[in-house]
């Protein structure tokens, strides 16, 4: 088994060993993984923090030896807690690093950081907090950045942010927690998931007081959730479908 962590500010994990693939979802600086093929140009990966597979160029990681992971693995968390900042390599270039990366490996990569950092975990209120750190950031799928996030990305950085793991993909994220049976038995924090006409979970948001909901359609937003599922005050129409919600903590 061969090991690895991505040395770079953020790299897209896709879905072929290709370009032009499909971005799955990003790797963060300071994050470690399990290499489980690698051929010439690509490595398939396994994420250490959520599991989550996909391919990641090779020129786009550092490889380091299972002593080191397992080091990394055991160390306390410790995340980039400002929206964008930098860490001073050892020939004293920057490299910006964003909202949420890991610093853990700095005596690995021989870096230096001065910013503010998230070493505890956070209350449920604060949930509601962080999300709005995010509002009105672009969707993007496969993205979990205040320049491009995806709706599951989104929920598992806000989590993330207050020391709590969540899956990467709504379908996964859904398989967490405890279900609840009424809209009113909801917290703030807690998720709403909703599906497709086919049934399958497609979309997630977080809930907050009073009946609203922030999430990542279009960009991260506001908008009034009911039994039915989200209603855009907009286009005054309903554009997901509820199908349950969940408490995780």
């Amino acid at each position: 088994m061969q090991y690895g962590i991505c040395n770079l500010s953020i790299v897209p994990l896709r879905f072929e060993p290709r370009d032009p693939s499909e971005m799955v979802s990003q790797v963060f600086y300071g994050e470690h993984f399990k290499v489980l093929e690698q051929r010439k140009k690509w490595s398939r990966i396994r994420l250490a923090f959520d599991k989550y597979e996909g391919w990641i160029d090779n020129k786009q990681y550092l490889e380091i030896d299972e002593a080191t992971y397992k080091d990394i693995a055991d160390k306390p968390v410790s995340l980039v807690g400002d929206m964008v900042e930098f860490v001073s390599t050892e020939n004293k270039q920057l490299l910006p690093i964003p909202f949420g990366s890991s610093l853990v490996a700095l005596d690995v990569f021989r870096h230096s950081y001065d910013g503010i950092r998230i070493e505890k975990t956070g209350a449920k209120s604060k949930l509601v907090e962080t999300a709005y750190l995010f509002l009105n950031a672009p969707y993007l799928w496969g993205g979990k950045t205040i320049f491009g996030i995806d709706c599951s990305g989104f929920t598992q950085m806000v989590y993330k942010l207050n020391g709590y793991k969540l899956l990467r993909d709504a379908s996964q994220q859904a398989t967490q927690g405890e279900a609840l049976s009424f809209i009113e038995e909801s917290e703030p924090g807690d998720l709403a998931f909703f599906d497709n006409d086919e049934g399958a979970i497609t979309h997630v948001g977080i809930i907050m007081q009073d009946n609203y909901i922030i999430h990542a359609h279009g960009h991260v937003r506001v908008d009034r959730l009911d039994h039915t599922g989200i209603f855009n005050t907009e286009k005054r129409t309903h554009t997901h479908k509820l199908r349950v919600i969940k408490r995780i903590i």
